[in-house]
């Protein structure tokens, strides 16, 4: 049975956000061959039993207003509201995290290529390109948020 091709991802990145959350930015393809955007944050839940997730859909009409929106948005927090933060200092922090895991040997999950061409084909991985593993073929997306 052929996939769903609007649930598969055509490029995606990963940005972890601490020990509980990660946003998704996948560019997913219509049947009609058009592109959009989901923009996901995935918490883990307090209680250890799974993650909520929250989408969001954006079209390619709405591109420039959303990106120009968000910048403005994030410039006035960053110089009207908060002009004395470090807004680098997670980026540190994440630093030393994964210095720290790696010495301990804790090894983050794999990074999964985008490879249409077979699953014996060899990829090379660009270690800052994270791929979101799809859901089983015979799952709709929309029924089990927890694969």
């Amino acid at each position: 049975m052929e996939r769903d091709r609007r649930f598969e991802s055509v490029f995606s990145k990963k940005v972890n956000a601490g020990k509980r959350r990660t946003y998704f930015f996948d560019v997913r393809q219509t049947k009609g061959d058009d592109y959009y955007l989901t923009l996901t944050e995935s918490t883990k839940r307090f209680n250890g039993e799974g993650t909520e997730r929250h989408k969001i859909f954006l079209y390619k009409e709405d591109f420039n207003r959303f990106l120009a929106n968000l910048e403005e948005v994030i410039a006035y927090v960053k110089t009207e509201l908060m002009p004395d933060y470090d807004y680098e200092e997670f980026d540190r922090l994440h630093e030393e995290w994964d210095a720290r895991d790696a010495e301990s040997g804790y090894e983050h999950p794999p990074r999964v290529p985008k490879d249409e061409s077979g699953p014996d084909k060899e990829i090379e991985v660009d270690n800052n390109e994270w791929q979101t593993p799809s859901p089983p073929a015979d799952k709709k997306i929309d029924d089990d948020l927890s694969w």
